[in-house]
């Protein structure tokens, strides 16, 4: 029975996980469990495989010609690349917000209403009460509240990218992909995008790749260290950065190369 309950914790499930483009050998043989309601940070040089693992999650890379996966990822219980499964609707259980704020040339109610509208919700009030919710559960609402008629592009780098987010919760997916959220951004909106992370956890699982190890050990409750296409160490935390396994973890942190 404790195995059950323990598979039913997980939200996602990666085993042997392989992946090529072309013949490029990007990520090999990955394992990683997440747990519901977790943070988990991937971090390690770029070009390691971090964004590309990343991607795997939502099948974004299925839209690069030549590229293919080999083992097996589940989602909640579900294999997610089953032959069976509609992308579409993949892609509503686990959202992303991307490094550079991409909002739509729209208001900031259309950008959040936009992924409502699209998967065929009509209900004006339905649509209404999701983008508010969606909008407070970014951290934003006592800033926009008054302007949701107006272009997202007047907000600032930081609003845009946590109107971003209000778009990705609006579907309400159980997983949440950033990809560096604040690596373009400034110390503030920094500050408030890895606030809302802390917040978000209570309803989302979330995995977030950085560059920043100072972020990495302030938002995440796991981290799994990248390097040449494997995953060289996944822990909790507090040990990566305090007591790593791997000597290459180490140097890696400790800013020994990198």
């Amino acid at each position: 029975m404790g195995v059950v309950q323990l598979k039913n914790m997980l939200t996602i499930d990666a085993k042997n996980v392989d992946f090529y483009y072309s013949e490029y050998h990007a990520l090999k043989n990955i394992n990683i469990e997440v747990e519901k309601n977790k943070v988990v940070a991937l971090i390690g040089p770029s070009g390691c495989g971090k964004s590309t693992f990343l991607r795997i999650l939502n099948r974004m890379n299925d839209l690069i010609p030549g590229t293919r996966m080999t083992g097996t990822v589940l989602v909640e219980g579900e294999d997610i690349y089953a032959p069976n499964v509609h992308v579409d609707e993949l892609r509503k259980q686990v959202g992303m917000v991307f490094q550079k704020p991409n909002p739509f040339p729209k208001s900031i109610f259309e950008n959040v209403a936009y992924g409502l509208r699209v998967n065929g919700i009509n209900d004006k009030d339905y649509i209404e009460q999701r983008v508010i919710e969606s909008i407070k559960s970014a951290a934003l609402w006592d800033e926009v509240k008054d302007k949701l008629k107006k272009s997202a592009f007047a907000l600032s780098g930081g609003q845009q990218q946590r109107l971003c987010i209000a778009r990705a919760l609006a579907i309400s997916p159980k997983v949440v992909l950033m990809d560096e959220p604040a690596s373009a951004l400034d110390p503030i909106s920094t500050a408030k995008i890895e606030d809302l992370i802390y917040e978000l956890k209570k309803d989302y699982t979330i995995i977030i790749v950085t560059h920043n190890m100072q972020q990495a050990s302030r938002v995440s409750d796991k981290t799994a260290y990248f390097y040449l296409g494997e995953m060289i160490e996944f822990d909790e935390t507090t040990k990566i950065f305090t007591n790593p396994q791997q000597l290459s973890t180490q140097n890696y942190i400790t800013g020994r190369f990198g």
